[in-house]
């Protein structure tokens, strides 16, 4: 599809649509003094030998650089802190691989087969899978770029807008401030000298980057100061970023435009006046003694004498407190290094992280309970402040200084969001004045450096800011001149209910459209009394206020619309068959106000289902349906919920069937991987421009084209719901999911009309989104539906040496309307230390947050070039990072497959990725199976993802209370998570499988009958039935433990894990087996088989 196809800009006088990285509209300079090449990315998928010319490796067009866009950029007139070069320019040759040999390193009978031909808009084949750089445009962003080019730097563009007037005044907040127990920390004490946090030095290894000016005992500049403000300008560059590389352009529907200039709105409103002037202390100022820092949130509202605490969950604990130290400038030298240098000091012993393990002998490598992520090497204060990992984690907690310093270590460098995460305490900060830098836009943070009671300094750009005279009054004890106990420095998770200047129009109202396929298919299935007896139940409980409004749709052949107007007796249906035209009949009266029309709806919903009980009609046209939805949500915005049972047969976005189940092993139909046809991106589009988000259930026991159909809830910020083989009454655990996942859909908090920036530090640039949203203006993400349960991903890569810098810093701000009808803003900051040895980048690798990255690439390298490149670049990411490890890390070289304990798991991850279900080869895997798979992992929260990447095991025929959980005044107790080996399994045992998104508790043959009859009820193995869901409630402790077991890890997600009991005849042994990651088979190595693969590999 062409790029031509959309030309209209996205709302009133918006920059127009862009759908991932596009051209940003900002005229190129040529290379000015001080500009620095990137660096090139570490490759794990590049060619041995040397790269052929640039345009040679795409032929999708004459390749074209983009110019990046800076995230830190100054105000007109206002020059940017510079900063001299970092180092000798680097040489644009592309580097020759480390890795050993050519081509793919699987073993022959995984080779990978020549590249598919693209469909429709697909990109052709990318020859490499690159962890960091800039994507060009027009090339896919999942895994591969080509070599990077020098790039101009540019002018600062978009943090100096000028602003729509206010159409609305800020919802006022009702509720009163809490105060929590002052906590102090300082914020501004130095991490010491980079040379290595973890005090963990190789001798013998390769000279790594320093900081020439840094000796290995000497004074180190503090933590958090500028860089210097002398010498030429360097060219730091944010890329543009983007889900995919496509450069459509969306064109409007023919609603109500609504003006979305959403990019100027995030950027927030400017101060009036000249900016302060740039005084950064001098690079030996010690930040120690400088200006305190902070307690946690409140309302800024009047205190009452006893309010009440509040805790954010991270919360410190409190800490003694004396009077705020007037500011002062310190001499430098080692003496005045703060205390907190104490626990960053040379280590005589290796860390944990780095212990060696040989993976080859030792077998039991599994913790007892879940996996930790590892904790940043920062002081203790700002440990305990940092954001929770469960919202905002990194691939790894230590950033390496250079992008070179990165590519030697073959890792890959991103974040992992879960940014609208319910969260039982929220400081919640109601101010006219939201305190932002004047150059950046960053947010005030508990990051930032006071240098005195009326100056503070960006810890993402560095400039030096005035604090606003009302953010000198502190509510929570009633005094002035204490900027630093202000909760916005308190709490790197926050709430800010904006002012006026944050609304482009007055706050939309929650409006939510049904849309229901009554084709004779799904009535058959009898979906259509479940969705009307759930929001008959749920109609009080959804999200809203007295404007909250509520429509129907339903279709077949035709679409049916519902009068709900009030002052009719009972609903009226509008049939229009002209589905080539579609129209509304009588806009006006389709969508109503819920609290008005209650009796109405539920009216409805009660004679929807007998309406089309005997209907005969097979056809279904889903894509007019769609059409329709979005010409009655235009002019609102809102979430529409669509249920579909069968392939589109008529009218626009009408399907045909792709899938061939006799080709299902092989990899000749990997091109059904993407759409079919560009109606349902093209569409979501439009929605998103009009902040519509499209939600779909797919209900199905025949093939639906889930690839197709999927473009319209990813590009709308809506999600997918896929239910296989449902049928009320053949498939009832199924029907008892679905409820429970549509009660918690109807029920859960929402955001409308929301964005997303992510600000990081400079020197670092994002380049690649992952997650259901579309990309507006470069690196604005749009979600005109936001929900708890969405997660996120970004890859990022190193644009400048931060040889500089002690520490970084990252910065989620997310913009929406709350269901309530208030502008709020959730802004979400975490706080990374820099280091310049390959040991303490190592120290700091999450597993878990490299396998769920790596996973969403593989996504997209598997839809642009093929399933068997994105299975062997998985493999080759494993192989690349032990094989750094070994030559670079250790010194005396052993035997086996050595790993750092920190990724001892790093293979068995891959190993699982490989045998899960969107990317396992030679099963018969139904297609849309493994497109809903692949929708999981690239949408999910990392701790789902995992499940399904690598289910827990545990034995529960035995369980006890020791070790167990309080909650609530609950028993729950804690098995040990077992290997994923039938070694494990035992005949006379009782074994739960948590898979995620479904639950197996299998039972083994000769199983005790005390657990048959106390916790199942059955007097023996043979009774046990084949189809069994659910545990029975009998009044033995060991049925109150196993159910309080089960209920407590289903509590633990969003969705309903279906409960499967089986036996061995019971015909889904076979699904709980595939699952047995260690073991062997038919086309898939055992997890031993693996290792010694990857060893081999190492070896050459």
């Amino acid at each position: 599809m062409s790029s031509t196809d959309f030309s209209s800009q996205n709302g009133a006088g918006g920059p127009p649509y862009a759908n991932g990285p596009s051209q940003n509209p900002v005229e190129l300079q040529p290379p000015g003094p001080g500009y620095m090449a990137h660096q090139t990315p570490y490759n794990p998928m590049q060619a041995k030998g040397p790269m052929p010319p640039g345009p040679g490796l795409y032929n999708s067009g004459p390749y074209q650089p983009i110019p990046p866009v800076s995230s830190n950029q100054a105000l007109p007139g206002q020059p940017m802190l510079k900063r001299p070069p970092m180092g000798p320019q680097h040489s644009m040759t592309p580097p020759q691989s480390a890795s050993p040999g050519p081509g793919s390193r699987m073993p022959p009978a995984h080779a990978t087969p020549p590249p598919v031909s693209a469909n429709n808009y697909q990109h052709p084949p990318a020859p490499a899978w690159q962890y960091g750089g800039t994507p060009p445009m027009g090339a896919p962003p999942s895994m591969g770029a080509p070599p990077p080019m020098a790039m101009p730097p540019l002018r600062p563009v978009g943090n100096h807008m000028t602003f729509s007037p206010s159409l609305a005044t800020p919802q006022a907040s009702s509720g009163e401030y809490s105060a929590a127990p002052p906590v102090f920390h300082n914020a501004s004490q130095p991490l010491g000298p980079p040379t290595s946090l973890q005090g963990y030095t190789q001798q013998g290894s390769a000279p790594l980057p320093m900081n020439p000016m840094a000796a290995p005992h000497s004074y180190q500049p503090p933590y958090g100061r500028p860089p210097p403000t002398t010498g030429p300008p360097m060219g730091n560059a944010t890329p543009p970023l983007g889900p995919k590389t496509d450069g459509h352009m969306p064109t409007p529907g023919n609603g109500a435009q609504v003006p979305n200039s959403f990019d100027h709105l995030e950027m927030g409103p400017k101060m009036a006046g000249p900016l302060p002037p740039q005084q950064p202390g001098p690079p030996t100022r010690h930040m120690g003694l400088s200006y305190p820092s902070l307690p946690p949130g409140y309302q800024n509202t009047s205190a009452p004498p006893n309010a009440a605490t509040m805790h954010h969950p991270m919360q410190p604990s409190t800490q003694p407190y004396t009077h705020p130290q007037p500011y002062q400038q310190p001499s430098a030298g080692p003496a005045q290094l703060s205390p907190s240098l104490s626990g960053l000091s040379l280590q005589s012993q290796t860390p944990e992280a780095l212990r060696v393990v040989n993976l080859l002998q030792e077998r039991n490598l599994l913790p007892p309970g879940p996996v930790t992520p590892p904790t940043p090497c920062l002081p203790q204060d700002l440990q305990k402040i940092n954001c929770h990992p469960e919202v905002f984690r990194s691939t790894l907690t230590s950033i390496p200084q250079t992008q070179s310093l990165l590519n030697k270590a073959k890792l890959p460098l991103g974040l992992l969001l879960h940014p609208f995460k319910d969260l039982s305490q929220l400081p919640v900060v109601t101010s006219s004045t939201i305190v932002r830098c004047r150059s950046c836009r960053t947010y005030i943070n508990p990051f930032v450096t006071f240098l005195d009671q009326r100056r503070w300094k960006c810890n993402l750009c560095y400039r030096v800011n005035d604090v606003p005279e009302e953010f000198m009054y502190n509510p929570v004890n009633r005094s002035y001149g204490e900027p630093h106990k202000r909760p916005e420095v308190q709490n790197a998770t926050l709430e800010f209910i904006a002012p006026s200047e944050y609304m482009l129009r007055p706050p939309q109202p929650a409006v939510y459209l049904i849309v229901l396929d009554v084709s004779h298919n799904a009535v058959e299935t009898g979906y259509l009394d479940v969705v009307c007896q759930s929001l008959l139940e749920n109609i009080n409980a959804l999200p809203g206020d007295s404007r909250t409004k509520i429509g129907f749709i339903t279709f077949d052949s035709t679409i049916h619309f519902y009068n709900l107007q009030e002052g009719l007796s009972q609903p009226q249906m509008l049939i229009v068959s002209d589905i080539e035209d579609i129209f509304l009949p009588t806009p006006d009266s389709l969508l109503v106000n819920l609290n008005e029309c209650k009796e109405l709806v539920q009216d409805l919903l009660k004679s929807l289902p007998q309406m089309f009980g005997k209907t005969m009609e097979t056809q279904c046209a889903l894509g007019p349906a769609l059409q329709a939805a979005f010409k009655l949500l235009s002019a609102t915005g809102g979430r529409v919920s669509v249920f579909q049972t069968q392939l589109p047969s008529l009218g626009v976005g009408a399907l045909k069937s792709r899938e061939d189940p006799n080709q299902r092993a092989s990899a000749k139909d990997i091109q059904h991987l993407s759409p079919a046809t560009d109606f349902y991106k093209k569409l979501a589009l439009d929605c998103s421009g009009q902040q519509v988000a499209v939600d779909l259930f797919l209900l199905s026991s025949q093939y639906c084209d889930l690839a197709s159909l999927g473009c319209i809830s990813r590009y709308s910020a809506g999600s997918v719901y896929y239910y296989p083989s449902y049928h009320q009454q053949h498939n009832p655990a199924g029907v008892e999911c679905f409820q429970k996942d549509l009660r918690r859909y109807l029920t859960r908090k929402i955001g409308f009309e929301a964005v997303m920036r992510i600000r990081c530090s400079k020197g670092l640039s994002i380049h690649t989104f992952h997650g259901n949203f579309f990309v507006r203006s470069t690196d604005l993400l749009s979600l005109p539906n936001v929900n708890p349960d969405a997660g996120f991903a970004v890859q990022m890569s190193i644009e400048e040496n931060l040889v500089d810098m002690q520490s970084v810093s990252f910065q989620a701000a997310l913009l929406y309307t709350s269901s309530k009808g208030e502008r709020r803003i959730r802004v979400h900051t975490m706080c990374l230390p820099v280091v310049n040895s390959l040991s303490d980048i190592f120290a700091g690798a999450d597993v878990q947050a490299i396998t769920c990255l790596l996973a969403s690439m593989a996504v997209d390298r598997s839809v642009t070039a093929s399933l068997s490149d994105a299975r062997d670049a998985m493999t080759n990411a494993s192989i690349d990072s032990l094989t750094s490890f070994r030559t670079s890390v250790l010194t005396i070289q052993q035997p086996g497959l050595l790993a750092p304990a920190c990724l001892r798991l790093f293979p068995l991850y891959i190993l699982a990725l490989l045998k899960q279900k969107a990317f396992r080869m030679g099963t018969s895997t139904r297609l849309d199976d493994r497109v809903f798979a692949m929708c999981q992992l690239k949408y999910q929260p990392l701790v789902y993802v995992m499940l399904m990447i690598h289910p827990a095991l545990y034995r529960v025929d035995d369980l006890t209370d020791e070790g167990a959980l309080n909650i609530s005044e609950r028993t729950i107790p804690q098995p040990r998570v077992q290997q994923l080996s039938v070694e494990k399994l035992s005949r006379d045992g009782a074994f739960l499988m948590d898979a995620g998104s479904v639950i197996y508790l299998w039972i083994g043959r000769n199983c005790n009958p005390n657990f048959l009859t106390q916790v199942l009820g059955l007097p023996n193995y043979a009774a046990v039935p084949l189809n069994m869901n659910m545990l029975p409630e009998l009044d033995t402790a060991e049925s109150q433990r196993t159910r309080a077991f089960v209920g407590w890890l289903r509590e633990q997600r969003p969705f309903f894990p279906i409960l499967h009991v089986i036996r061995d005849e019971s015909p889904l042994k076979a699904s709980f087996l595939q699952n047995m990651i260690e073991d062997r088979t038919e086309s898939a190595l055992s997890y031993y088989e693996f290792l010694l693969h990857v060893q081999q590999q190492i070896s050459k």
